[in-house]
């Protein structure tokens, strides 16, 4: 009792806290909270914000789930170059891409992303009702607008029909890009897709109730935005991937 009437010294400190994980729709545990806290300027144990959660009833709603990727017809056009070397030195150097399937409203979706290795950067995206080549090669034309002279491009899909049209070949051939294709049944080989995949379906498919399709689609612009933005990652140094690239272009 002998606290009893003093003012609680971590009230700042747990109003922060609250802030944060209201800010991030509970997607946030207690070490991304602390790093969003050093962020902005507030060093504090990673235990002391896990105890604050505890006490203030705060859990973290992700729950990482499984997704079935789309995959088409399986052929051999490109060699593996990737080759499980996830790591890109600067923007712009390894793509990596994939389609992945949703189910809503008794409807069938299809999300074509590309994804930068160097900072886990969602490029762009299309989505569409069936899984035509449009889908593909809408994507491609707008991810090339980010591309400069200087730059030297790899993209790595899986063996997907899509990856293996001739359309596909070209757009690459006439930019000079390398194309890179999984070997067959290595389910690793395009594990940084795959895993994006499964965060996007933990923390947008499985936490929030949508209203329609429509609904769902302006709630994947939005979580794309966010993924981009604001979700910060261990591996970028408590970064955002936007963060992270400007941080690296900013040093270089």
């Amino acid at each position: 009792m002998k606290n009893f009437g003093r003012p609680d010294p971590d009230a700042e400190l747990k109003g922060l806290i609250k802030s944060v994980f209201d800010e991030h729709e509970g997607r946030f545990g207690y070490r991304r909270i602390r790093d969003e806290l050093r962020n902005r300027g507030h060093k504090v144990n990673h235990k002391k914000v896990q105890r604050i959660m505890k006490e203030l009833g705060l859990k973290c709603l992700v729950r990482m789930k499984k997704y079935r990727s789309y995959k088409g017809t399986v052929g051999k056009i490109a060699l593996n170059i990737l080759d499980c070397n996830f790591k890109a030195e600067k923007p712009n150097e390894k793509w990596v891409t994939d389609i992945t399937e949703f189910k809503l409203f008794g409807e069938k979706l299809y999300v074509s992303p590309i994804l930068d290795l160097f900072n886990g950067e969602i490029i762009t995206y299309t989505i569409g009702s069936r899984p035509t080549y449009s889908l593909i090669s809408t994507m491609l034309d707008q991810a090339f607008e980010r591309l400069t002279d200087d730059d030297t491009l790899l993209i790595h899909s899986d063996q997907g029909w899509h990856y293996q049209m001739k359309q596909f070949r070209d757009a690459h051939r006439e930019r000079g890009i390398t194309q890179s294709m999984s070997c067959k049944g290595n389910g690793y080989d395009n594990a940084v897709m795959e895993n994006f995949f499964g965060i996007m379906k933990s923390e947008l498919l499985y936490l929030k109730e949508f209203e329609s399709v429509e609904h769902f689609k302006q709630e994947l612009a939005k979580y794309i935005e966010y993924y981009n933005h604001k979700l910060i990652k261990a591996k970028l140094k408590g970064m955002s991937p936007v963060q992270y690239r400007a941080h690296a272009q900013q040093a270089a």
